[in-house]
């Protein structure tokens, strides 16, 4: 994860992993990059390793408590969380993947990890 300046050009090597979790988000204070660690160069400065968990669902965009039902067990276990929603699902990024996929087994989830 990564940002440059508001007015960056899109690096080619960030659209390299087209099937995998990749997110660019453009505002006029930055261009925030979430693409896979393998793809960016060694002399970029990154934000560390997040692992990327997803509802296996799709949901409509209205239906209340889906991103609740999982920031709420993890906030309580004091686990960091960086939320991505799209059209149809939401993916949270985690620091402690394991960790993450205990707590919300716990709170009734079914974690499946590749």
């Amino acid at each position: 994860m990564f940002r440059l300046g508001p007015s960056a050009e899109i690096p080619p090597w960030a659209l390299a992993s087209p099937t995998t979790f990749t997110s660019l988000t453009r505002t006029g204070g930055e261009l925030s990059l979430m693409v896979p660690a393998h793809v960016v160069p060694t002399d970029v400065e990154a934000e560390g390793r997040w692992f990327c968990l997803g509802i296996d669902d799709q949901f409509e965009l209205d239906v209340p408590g889906i991103a609740n039902s999982v920031l709420a067990p993890l906030a309580s276990a004091g686990q960091s969380v960086f939320v991505v929603a799209t059209f149809d699902t939401d993916y949270f990024l985690v620091r402690d993947v394991a960790a993450a996929a205990t707590v919300l087994e716990a709170a009734g989830h079914r974690v499946l990890l590749a």
